[in-house]
C-alpha cells in the first residue's frame, strides 16, 4: 500500500519535487526523477513530472521508498535572538495582518543569514508574536545596509502572490538617497546594462530606474528613486555609473574624493504601493536619525 498525502493550501502551486523534500524526504533531484520514472510517485492516480505544480487537495501517493536514505545536508545554524532584541521589533512594525507584515528594516542587518552574516531579520521574526501560528516567507530583499520597507508573507499563498506581483512589476517602490555631488538636472532616468558573473559566466542585465532631484548643492544631492527593474545592487551601481555614488557606500564608491567617514549607507526604502483584490495598499517608512541629521545639516530639511 502506498503512503497517501493530501496537498494543503500552503503548498498550492508548489513544485512536486520541492513538496517531496519539504514534507517527506530530502532526496537529490536526480533520484526524485528516477523514482517518478519508476512510477513510485503518483498525483491523483496518474504519473506526473517533478516540475508539476501542485494544487490544493491533490492526492499524492508514494510507493516503496522506505529504503532510500535522505541527503545528509549540514545542519543550518539558526540565529537565536535575545528577548530584548525580539521586543525591539514592535517599533519596526508598519502593518500586521493575517497574511503579511510590513516592517521598517533597520540598516546593518540582512534579511536572511549568509556566509558573511549570522544575525538576520527572518530568524528574529520567527521568534516574535507576529509569527506565533505561522512562519515568515521572504518575498523580496533589500541590502543588508539599506534601511526601510520590507514585506514578509505569513503563508505560502501570499508569498506566491507577492512574488508574482513583483515579477510583473505591479509593486511600486520608492527610495530616498543621499549622494555625492550635484546631479545634472537632465538626469531623470538611468538605463544601464549591468554586468555580473555567475560560475565564471558573464551575465548582462538591463536596469532602469527613474530619478527625481529633491534638493541639491555643490557637494551633495538628496534624491528620490523609483526602480523599474529589480537587479541586485541596482541603484547603488547606477548612481556610481553617473558619477554620484551613495554616501556611506564602500563597495560602489571607488576612489571618490571628499568621502565622508560613516558606517551608514544613505539609501532608504521609503514607500511601497500595490493592489490586492481591488484593495490599494500604501505604506511609508520613516528614515533613520542618521539620515535625518544629514538632511538637517546639509539641506536644512526638517
Amino acid at each position: 500500500m502506498p503512503n497517501s498525502y493530501t496537498v494543503d493550501e500552503d503548498y498550492n502551486e508548489c513544485r512536486l519535487d520541492k513538496w517531496l523534500r519539504n514534507k517527506v524526504i530530502n532526496l537529490p533531484h536526480s533520484l526524485i526523477e528516477k523514482i517518478i520514472r519508476q512510477n513510485k510517485i503518483k498525483v491523483n492516480k496518474s504519473k506526473t513530472k517533478s516540475s508539476y505544480r501542485l494544487q490544493t487537495g491533490d492526492l499524492i501517493e508514494i510507493y516503496d521508498i522506505s529504503k532510500l536514505k535522505p541527503t545528509n545536508n549540514k545542519m543550518k545554524i539558526k540565529y537565536l535572538p535575545k528577548k530584548k532584541e525580539i521586543g525591539e521589533y514592535d517599533d519596526y512594525i508598519i502593518e500586521n495582518n493575517e497574511n503579511f507584515i510590513v516592517i521598517n528594516k533597520p540598516s546593518g542587518i540582512p534579511v536572511q543569514s549568509g556566509t558573511k552574516s549570522f544575525k538576520n531579520i527572518i530568524d528574529i521574526l520567527k521568534n516574535t508574536k507576529y509569527f506565533d501560528n505561522s512562519k515568515p516567507f521572504i518575498v523580496h530583499r533589500i541590502d543588508k545596509d539599506t534601511s526601510g520597507i520590507l514585506i514578509i508573507a505569513k503563508n505560502r499563498k501570499f508569498a506566491q502572490l507577492f512574488t508574482t506581483l513583483f515579477r510583473i512589476r505591479k509593486i511600486h517602490k520608492t527610495y530616498l538617497a543621499l549622494v555625492y555631488g550635484k546631479i545634472n538636472k537632465s538626469v531623470k532616468q538611468m538605463k544601464d546594462d549591468l554586468i555580473y558573473y555567475e560560475n565564471n559566466k558573464k551575465i548582462t542585465q538591463k536596469a532602469v530606474s527613474n530619478l527625481r532631484i529633491i534638493r541639491s548643492n555643490e557637494q551633495y544631492s538628496y534624491i528620490e528613486l523609483n526602480p523599474i527593474t529589480g537587479r541586485k545592487h541596482q541603484l547603488r551601481k547606477q548612481l556610481l555609473n553617473i558619477g554620484n555614488p551613495i554616501i556611506g557606500d564602500d563597495k560602489y564608491c571607488f576612489n571618490f574624493k571628499k568621502r565622508i567617514k560613516t558606517k551608514n549607507l544613505m539609501l532608504h526604502a521609503y514607500k511601497i504601493k500595490f493592489m490586492i483584490n481591488n484593495v490599494q495598499y500604501n505604506f511609508k517608512a520613516r528614515y533613520s536619525s542618521k539620515f535625518e541629521d544629514f538632511l538637517k545639516k546639509n539641506f536644512k530639511v526638517y
